[in-house]
């Protein structure tokens, strides 16, 4: 027979502490819980698994010093899926306080967790509904982090990212757009599902275009990438790379197939492809 859901407060008591120090827990992502008639609730398997992993010495809140490696990713996930927007905030907090850089915490924290969201999605584990509130708090940590990308002195010129026509993921493009202009470059993020002609229009007006980005994550938009390629070659000024990367384009011979001068097969490789791509000129602060 299944134990019944505990109340916050009855997860505090068997714990021995507060319940401002269990709520605290739910917000760091240490402890999953989720709200149930305006109440949080924690089921009896994730307290006992929480009891483990306090004995066994795992848990533990941020604090100064260096950085502690802890599964971030995974406590992000439980608060989006639960659609805890506070939570998930709670937790990207953590783990900077623990030491995480802003491209880690896009990375390796607010990246995976999404991937994870969409794979349970696509098995049928989470409705469509709890995927889209997921994305939704993903981008508003993204509207909160965004800022503290921003460079100021010269650029090494201008990107342009998006997708094909049809394609349905902004939140890969806009997680590369501020990595992008961490690199202290100035980037033009198109989101997704634009037309070849209008994503052309704007590659063939971009002064100092260094390289364009194009993310596929899904396989109908494979298509629609060897129609856009062609286009964003015909409309680049000569010497601008184009790099194509996401989760449908699996090796460097597909992304030449589609008309791309190179294949990322990450947000990192494609910040290591544009570190040698770049000329110099000034930006305004």
């Amino acid at each position: 027979m299944t134990a019944p859901d505990l109340t916050l407060h009855e997860a505090a008591a068997l714990l021995g502490v507060h319940y401002m120090t269990a709520y605290r827990y739910v917000r760091l992502g240490l402890l999953p819980a989720a709200k149930s008639g305006g109440s949080w609730r924690v089921t009896a398997a994730d307290l006992e698994q929480f009891q483990q992993a306090a004995r066994a010495g795992a848990v533990a809140e941020p604090a100064g010093g260096g950085r502690r490696r802890a599964p971030w990713a995974d406590r992000l996930e439980a608060r989006l899926v639960a659609g805890d927007s506070a939570g998930a905030w709670g937790v990207v907090e953590a783990a900077m306080a623990a030491g995480s850089e802003l491209d880690d915490i896009y990375l390796d924290v607010i990246a995976p967790a999404m991937r994870s969201i969409g794979t349970r999605w696509a098995s049928g584990e989470l409705d469509v509904a709890e995927e889209h509130r997921a994305t939704g708090i993903a981008f508003r940590l993204l509207g909160r982090l965004s800022p503290r990308f921003a460079r100021r002195g010269r650029s090494r010129g201008a990107v342009v990212l998006g997708t094909p026509a049809g394609e349905r993921h902004s939140l890969p493009v806009a997680l590369l757009a501020d990595l992008v202009r961490g690199g202290g470059w100035e980037v033009t993020d198109l989101g997704a599902d634009l037309p070849a002609d209008s994503f052309a229009r704007v590659v063939a007006t971009t002064e100092g275009l260094v390289a364009v980005g194009v993310s596929v994550t899904s396989q109908a938009s494979v298509v629609a990438a060897g129609e856009l390629l062609p286009a964003l070659r015909a409309a680049a000024p000569a010497g601008v790379l184009l790099v194509v990367g996401g989760a449908a384009i699996v090796d460097e011979a597909q992304a030449l197939a589609v008309g791309a001068d190179r294949w990322a097969a990450s947000a990192r490789e494609f910040l290591d492809l544009l570190a040698t791509a770049g000329g110099h000129r000034d930006r305004s602060a």
